[in-house]
Order: C-alpha cells, then sequence, then structure tokens
C-alpha cells in the first residue's frame, strides 16, 4: 500500500475519532450549578463506549453520555467490585467515577463507597447499579411458572433477607455466599451512599438493574454500628436537648437513616407529620406500626428514665429543623414521652400537631400530673373506640 494512502488514513481516522469538549450546566440536590464536561459525538463508537454498551447496554451509555463524556481524561470507567482499582484513582484530576459491576456483588459496600470518597474532590460525580429488592422480586417472579415462584421467593427472603441480619446465621451466610448476589433494597442503597458522603442526582432502572448517580458533598460518617438487627437504637433529643438512644423494632430497610432529609425533599409531610409515601418501610414494619408493635423496645427507655409514659415524642435532628424555635426550646424542658399528644388530639396535618404539642406542653407547666392522665385517657380512648393507629 502507498505510504501517502496510509498516512492519509491515518489522518481521516484521526479525524473521525477527534473529540471536542463543551460544557453543560447541570443543578444539583444541593442547589448548586456545575459545569461538566460532555463531547460532540465522533462519527463512530469509542473503546470506551463500546466496552460500556457491551457491559451495560446502549440506553445505559447514553443515560452517561447526558450527564459526562465517557471519553474525556478526568472520566474513571470501572467494572469492578474490588478496592484495587479505585485506591488508584488520580484525586486532583478526576471529575466521573463510573462503576458497571452491581454492588450486590461487593463484600463490603460501605468500604467501597468510602474508597470512591477518599480517592476524589467534592463535586465528583458517581454512578453505580443494583438489583434492588424490588427489582429481584420482579425477576424472580417472572424467572418461574405461578405457585413454584412463589415457593422459590419464600426460600430466597429467608435466605438472603433473614439469615445476613441474625447474629448466629450471618458468619455462616458470609462464609458460603462471600457477601456476592446479596439482596439490598433502593432504601438502604441509597442510605449507604449518604452516609458515605454522596448526594444523590439523577435514578434510572434499565431491565432489573437500578442506576444511580450522586455527587460528592461531604467525607463519610464512617458509621461503626448501622442499624441493622431487628432491635436499634435511634439518636433522638431528650430532656435538656441531649441526645438519648430510643429502641424500637426494626421497621424500615437498613441505612434508611440517612434519608431523612432526602425524603422530607422528595415527598414533604403527611397527615399526623410522618412522610408521604415513605419506601423506606417494609411491608411488615408497617404491620408492626399499625399496631405498636415496634415500640414494645421503648419501655427499656421508660425503666431508664430517658421518657416518662406521657409526652412529646423525641425527635431526631432533622425532624427538629422543621419545628419552630420556641417550641423546641419549650419542648427541651421536659423528658419526651412513649403516648404522645397526637393520640389525644388527633391532628390532620403539621400545624395541627405543633398546635397540639404547644397546648399539652402549656397544660403540663402547670399541672404534670393532671395533664398527663387526662392526656393518656383521651388517648386511650381515641385508640379503642376511634381506632387511631400509629402512621
Amino acid at each position: 500500500m502507498n505510504p501517502e494512502e496510509t498516512g492519509s488514513e491515518e489522518k481521516q481516522f484521526m479525524k473521525q475519532e477527534q473529540v471536542q469538549y463543551r460544557f453543560i450546566e447541570r443543578t444539583l440536590p444541593s442547589g448548586e450549578v456545575v459545569s461538566l464536561p460532555v463531547s460532540h459525538k465522533p462519527l463512530h463508537k469509542s473503546r470506551i463506549e463500546e466496552s460500556i454498551a457491551r457491559e451495560a447496554g446502549p440506553k445505559v451509555l447514553k443515560m452517561l453520555e447526558s450527564f459526562v463524556d465517557v471519553n474525556h481524561y478526568s472520566t474513571q470507567v470501572f467494572s469492578t467490585t474490588t478496592l484495587f482499582n479505585i485506591e488508584k484513582i488520580e484525586k486532583e484530576t478526576t471529575q466521573t467515577v463510573i462503576n458497571l459491576k452491581r454492588i450486590n456483588d461487593i463484600r463490603r459496600i460501605n468500604k467501597f463507597f468510602e474508597a470512591v470518597n477518599e480517592n476524589t474532590l467534592n463535586g465528583t460525580l458517581f454512578f453505580g447499579c443494583v438489583e434492588t429488592l424490588e427489582l429481584r422480586h420482579r425477576r424472580l417472579i417472572n424467572k418461574f411458572p405461578k405457585i413454584m415462584n412463589l415457593l422459590y421467593v419464600l426460600g430466597d427472603y429467608i435466605f438472603k433477607r433473614v439469615l445476613p441480619k441474625l447474629p448466629v446465621t450471618k458468619r455462616i451466610y458470609f462464609a458460603l455466599t462471600g457477601g456476592r448476589n446479596r439482596v439490598i433494597s433502593r432504601a438502604e442503597t441509597l442510605g449507604r451512599l449518604y452516609s458515605c458522603g454522596f448526594e444523590v442526582v439523577h435514578e434510572e432502572t434499565h431491565g432489573y438493574l437500578y442506576y444511580f448517580v450522586t455527587r460528592k458533598f461531604s467525607k463519610p460518617a464512617y458509621d461503626t454500628s448501622p442499624s441493622y438487627g431487628p432491635v436499634f437504637g435511634m439518636t433522638r433529643t431528650g430532656k435538656n436537648g441531649k441526645p438519648i438512644k430510643v429502641y424500637k423494632f426494626r421497621t424500615m430497610y437498613p441505612f434508611s437513616e440517612y434519608l431523612q432529609q432526602y425524603v422530607y425533599e422528595k415527598n414533604n409531610l403527611d397527615k399526623g407529620g410522618k412522610f408521604k409515601n415513605d419506601f423506606r418501610i417494609t411491608g411488615f414494619g408497617r404491620f408492626m406500626r399499625k399496631f405498636w408493635v415496634d415500640e414494645l423496645p421503648m419501655i427499656y427507655n421508660l425503666l431508664k428514665g430517658d421518657m416518662k409514659l406521657v409526652g412529646v415524642r423525641p425527635l431526631s435532628t432533622q425532624y427538629q429543623s422543621l419545628y419552630p424555635e420556641d417550641l423546641l426550646l419549650t419542648r427541651h424542658q421536659y423528658k419526651p414521652g412513649l403516648v404522645p399528644p397526637y393520640y389525644a388530639d388527633l391532628p390532620r396535618n403539621f400545624e395541627e400537631i405543633i398546635a397540639s404539642e404547644k397546648r399539652y406542653l402549656e397544660s403540663y407547666a402547670h399541672s404534670k400530673w393532671g395533664t398527663d392522665i387526662r392526656y393518656f385517657f383521651k388517648a386511650f380512648y381515641n385508640i379503642i373506640f376511634k381506632k387511631a393507629r400509629s402512621q
């Protein structure tokens, strides 16, 4: 072949593959506007684009390219479950980290997320995927014929969801599976991400995989004792504003406590002051909440002296941010209670809850025993005869 022709072909190939960079603006959940590099499309797919399309599909590639330029030197693309490649990331030059391997197969998920956080700068985008509990259930139902799929789902529930959470069987489960193909809900996935310093930018489902786009906004919490077992302690504010541990049976998916602000921003508050359509609550958890089974461990707080029988409920730091400052100061003068004034007054919205608590606290300031006895029997009447239930 003529050398001049060869050189001409090489120039033409380079011209086709050349990428010109431009920037687009994205508004993130924090309200910050950031500029992200995006390229003009070359005539042919690059090797990295072909690899992504082969690994995850063309729709996922399209989703990624709507946010970043996968060919840009600042974009790191992996398909891994180990920390080896993550720890080799060039921190100063990396703006995006993409991992196409589902996190279900990562042995220590939080350690992986923490490694991404530690090796990147604030504002770095982190893309990943997971087969969520909900998508797994749909896949198994569609995989087998009727009756057989129900039996399989039941066995899968016991082996994949019950055994990993019991202290006696947890080690056996991880020894057998190596932590691969574990079941993880959307709520737990997002909770882990927030606990590791990432906030959600975008969510999308393709096939049986849920893809998340997040942004690093803080250092990890490095939670050494996350709420994973059947009984867990929630950090709440007690008398004099001091933090106390309030114990309950688990009704939410693990790591849900890190999603308070996220759920509030997405769903706001429902009647009774609870979050609307709270996806963090499990099916069995809704049953326990309906009949107060989840609150039985709070008797320990009663015996310990952190709480009293009747009183305003102890609040999380995030939920307190919704309260008027003067009401918080009054609340902190007294111990919180197991039976809140909510069941006596049955308020219909958040504003009525605030008014109900103010009336109770004003009355309690003048007559402690008389107020608590009156509120207790009024709440008892509403629960028995008006079918008032825990939200």
